[in-house]
């Protein structure tokens, strides 16, 4: 009896973090077989080629290429374009029986279309969240109504997916996929941060990512800049930068970080790509994280840092008390907000409601096993009741 093919597609380190133990448990069944494509910015000396860090761990079946020296609109649809041509080849090589994606990027859009139109079958992670603030939440959606398997976070989410008319034994609820890694990682304390990062860490440390936002390019410039000149002012302070993504106006952010940091060496660093390790030890002991990630919603909760959340890419995520919303014109204030013994106290009691007990990998895993492929591409629309 031959094996079950999962192909797993990472475009992104952040998606790649989230994905790494699924892919363990893939590859530790005997009865499937793991392949792994990486596109995207993993292959870009500018985000690191961070596909090397992969290959030390996994056999990459396929690499593909598709990001473009610009990342302007035309550039960004030429790339889905490229992406459609090589994973229709890709996938008719491999020959798959099940492919993997996770959330809501542009990339993962022209992989599910392909899919669609190859009778694939699709495992979606993170499906049914919301970001209003970017086209990530049309990408996402359309991505679950291709999807035949969800596997999503929370209640919340799992309900948003049937309020999209998916059925119900279809969506499973699994919990957060960072809560094992933020569980089972090593951590390393400040000194050895600080021989990892080549970098004198000082008594308050930030840990700062600040995306494009996709509805709203023609401010970026203005922004990050707005965003520098209050850094310049906290005391005693180390920033430390991770890129922007592969996203349109996301070169121009890197930048304009690049050179803020070389001009200030002992305060400032930009890194390509912390890895798993240092980036969440630098959560655990940071005074606040700062930006527009995802992560600053998912992950700062388990360690209760505080993170100062700016502008509207990341709304319509469930909040959790730790996290203070702002807009750029007052990120001053929110800074501010950090030092109040309110915001301290209500930090002692978080509740997470990403905090699950179970091991989603394995679920996921096991359902991508015992999953019927006979009848999983007949999907039916259930209207709401």
């Amino acid at each position: 009896m031959s094996k079950r093919k999962i192909c797993v597609v990472s475009a992104t380190r952040a998606e790649w973090y989230l994905l790494r133990n699924l892919c363990k448990e893939i590859e530790n069944d005997e009865d499937l077989e793991l392949q792994i494509i990486i596109t995207g910015a993993h292959l870009s000396v500018e985000f690191g080629l961070t596909y090397k860090e992969i290959e030390k761990e996994f056999k990459i079946a396929k690499k593909i290429s598709i990001l473009l020296a610009s990342d302007d609109k035309i550039s960004l649809c030429k790339a889905m374009g490229l992406a459609n041509i090589s994973f229709c080849e890709a996938f008719d090589a491999l020959k798959p029986d099940i492919v993997v994606i996770l959330g809501d990027r542009y990339e993962m859009l022209s992989v599910a279309s392909v899919c669609l139109m190859m009778n694939i079958p699709i495992a979606h992670l993170c499906g049914g969240e919301l970001t209003l603030g970017a086209i990530d939440d049309s990408i996402r959606h359309s991505i679950s109504k291709m999807a035949h398997l969800h596997f999503v976070s929370t209640k919340t989410y799992k309900n948003r997916l049937l309020q999209l008319g998916e059925e119900e034994d279809r969506v499973f609820n699994v919990g957060a996929l960072a809560g094992p890694i933020i569980k089972n990682i090593n951590f390393l304390d400040k000194k050895e941060l600080e021989n990892a990062l080549n970098f004198e860490l000082k008594q308050n440390i930030y840990l700062i990512t600040y995306h494009p936002v996709t509805l709203n390019l023609e401010n970026t410039q203005k922004e990050i800049k707005s965003l520098l000149e209050n850094l310049d002012k906290l005391k005693n302070a180390s920033l430390i930068f991770t890129k922007a993504n592969a996203d349109e106006n996301g070169l121009l952010i890197n930048e304009i970080l690049k050179a803020y940091c070389e001009k200030n060496l002992s305060k400032a660093k930009l890194f390509d790509n912390l890895g798993s390790q240092k980036y969440l030890s630098l959560m655990k002991i940071a005074k606040a994280m700062i930006g527009n990630s995802s992560s600053g919603i998912y992950e700062s909760v388990f360690f209760k840092t505080p993170c100062i959340n700016i502008g509207d890419r990341q709304k319509g995520r469930l909040r959790t008390k730790n996290i203070i919303d702002c807009t750029m014109q007052d990120l001053d204030k929110a800074l501010k907000k950090l030092e109040g013994k309110d915001f301290k106290e209500c930090l002692k009691n978080l509740e997470n409601p990403y905090e699950s007990k179970k091991n989603p990998n394995k679920i996921i895993k096991d359902t991508l096993k015992k999953a019927n492929l006979d009848t999983i591409l007949q999907k039916n629309f259930i209207d709401l009741r």
